[in-house]
């Protein structure tokens, strides 16, 4: 009984939640473009951030948790649907689906902290830190553009890479899933901002003269 009701007030606090960017929901449909650009928010994912030498044994092991570090700028490593995103030289951002989090998270947090037992590195629950948007289209590139520093030419910034950056004066993390699609991870209490400087951003390719 205490197991069943115990369940029962976790599906009661999830179903609670509001995401940072939850009342840009509709705003952010309005203002997709479909076939040019679209954008929404992806709440929730599970986020770890984990500092460790890659080199030591420690790092090691954490490596064979997440199915890799890695090794340079915008690398990004990982197995399935958990992917290790590149930070800095001994700093990385563990980024896997929100079932994880909620069904898993303890034991994956628990490998890491394991992993780290001889006191090399640290390992942190990021989820409620960031939240995240995702950009798809053939306008996604060319709407970043206008507020961020990145050469985001597909010749340089190709899919499957992440770089920390700024987008609108506001510092995120900006990861290219796929050709057309891009992760942006901000901190939570810029998500307001950012998301309205996307809205705004995309306003043009939402007018029907834009061919």
């Amino acid at each position: 009984m205490a197991d069943t009701a115990a369940s029962e007030n976790s599906n009661q606090i999830r179903n609670a939640r509001q995401s940072p960017a939850s009342h840009l929901r509709e705003a952010f449909v309005s203002g997709s473009a479909a076939g040019a650009v679209e954008l929404r928010e992806v709440p929730f994912l599970t986020m770890i951030g984990v500092r460790v030498d890659p080199q030591t044994e420690a790092g090691m092991r954490i490596s064979s948790v997440t199915g890799g570090l890695p090794p340079k700028s915008g690398d990004v490593r990982g197995t399935g649907d958990t992917a290790v995103l590149w930070l800095g030289p001994e700093e990385f951002l563990v980024v896997a689906p929100t079932e994880v989090h909620e069904s898993l998270g303890t034991d994956l947090i628990q490998r890491l902290l394991a992993a780290l037992a001889d006191g090399q590195g640290q390992v942190v629950d990021l989820s409620s830190n960031r939240t995240t948007f995702e950009l798809s289209g053939p306008r996604s590139c060319a709407m970043l553009e206008k507020g961020c520093s990145l050469d985001l030419h597909p010749s340089v910034f190709k899919a499957g890479m992440a770089l920390s950056t700024e987008i609108g004066g506001i510092p995120a993390v900006l990861w290219k899933t796929a050709e057309e699609t891009y992760r942006i991870f901000p901190r939570a209490s810029f998500a307001e901002f950012l998301g309205r400087w996307l809205l705004d951003a995309m306003r043009e390719y939402a007018s029907p003269e834009v061919p």
